[in-house]
This record gives structure tokens, sequence and C-alpha cells, in this order.
């Protein structure tokens, strides 16, 4: 099945431990669920990397007999055009200072991530990665010119075993799957989160 575009990048901050959403002022918004869409102009790239470990050949009477493969290790390098500021430090696990600074935590965040994609069969295809940390390893600030030197959101992702997922490190699922649940998906994903009625998903800060 190939994919098609990149339709939509989901965060939400989730405990360590428990792996549970955080909501309000300790996640990202409201319901915990941040969605960069139009407000934050989009992703510009999710390129997923690691889904398969490293390959071992077995060799039996002179010839290769069984391919072993070693944990997957994924990693996201993710480019967003104009991220929320604060939201963007909340999910590197930054700590603000309450005078508009902020600095690293000692220990990152542990933030959920849902990667939707379109499909040459229609519907959407979707990576989750439940349990993650987030770095961002660089800022390549420029002079101005004839054009803007914009410098996109760029964050490292990487992706750790997920309780959810069977302590495995990402799920992938269809929606054109007859037994798709899309909310069964997002409590999955996003450590237990639950649509509240009426809710606007994703579109403050949590700040």
């Amino acid at each position: 099945m190939a994919l098609v575009g990149l339709n939509m990048v989901s965060f939400a901050l989730i405990d360590p431990i428990t792996q549970q959403i955080l909501k309000g002022d300790a996640g990202l918004s409201a319901d915990g669920l941040y969605k960069v869409d139009t407000k934050d102009m989009g992703s510009k790239t999710a390129n997923i990397t690691g889904l398969v470990g490293s390959s071992t050949k077995r060799y039996g009477n002179n010839v290769a007999q069984q391919v072993t493969y070693g944990a997957a290790s994924p990693q996201i390098a993710w480019d967003g055009l104009n991220l929320d500021f604060d939201v963007k430090q909340k999910i590197k696990g930054f700590v603000s200072d309450s005078k508009g600074g902020w600095v690293p935590a000692d220990e990152p965040a542990h933030i959920a991530v849902l990667i939707e994609s379109g499909s040459l069969s229609g519907g959407s295809v979707y990576f989750g990665f439940g349990n993650c940390t987030a770095a961002e390893s660089e800022a390549n600030i420029q002079t101005d010119d004839d054009n803007k030197q914009i410098v996109d959101d760029a964050l490292t992702i990487s992706a750790l075993d997920t309780i959810a997922f069977g302590h495995k490190p990402f799920k992938i699922y269809n929606s054109q799957d007859a037994s798709f649940d899309e909310a069964a998906m997002l409590k999955d994903v996003m450590g237990g989160y639950v649509a509240g009625t009426g809710t606007s998903t994703g579109t403050g800060t949590g700040k």
C-alpha cells in the first residue's frame, strides 16, 4: 500500500511511568491532545526510520538458512512550519521560569505521537508511537537577504517501548480495515485519551 502525503501529526505529553496522557496545565491542551494543524501551519515531513532492527544471517551447510532481526528502534525526523513556542518547549521537556524563559529539565519529557498519511487505496494509514522523547539539536539561524531565511521547527523523536502495545515501540493502523476503531486507536496511542463531549481538540497550548 503506497502512502500519499502527510495529513496530520498529533502530540501528547504522557506520564513517564504510567504512560497515561497529561491534561490541562500539565499537558499540551485541555484534553491533552495537540494536533499540529493550520494554527501551526502544519507539518512538512515526518521521516520514520528504524522500524526494523539490523539483520543477521545464520548459516548451516554452507548456506544462509535464517535471518534474524534485532529490536526495532524507531526515530522520527519531524519538521513543522510554525509549532506553538510553548508547546514545543513542553514536548522537549523544557521547564518555564514563569518569566518568559525555558530551561532543559534533568530528564526529557515523554510524549506520544500519531502520524497520519493517506494511501493510494484510499483512507488513512497511521503510525502510532505511544512513548517517545524529543530533542531539538540545533537552530541554524541565518541573516535575511533578498529572501526571508525561515528556520523550521525540527525535532528528532526517539520511540521507546509502549505498555499499550505489549512493550513494542510502535503500531500501524489502516482506517479501511473493517474493524478499525479511531477512538480505540487514540486511546492506545495517546495514553488512554478519551475525547470530551464538545471539546475542540488541541486548539490550545495548555499554558
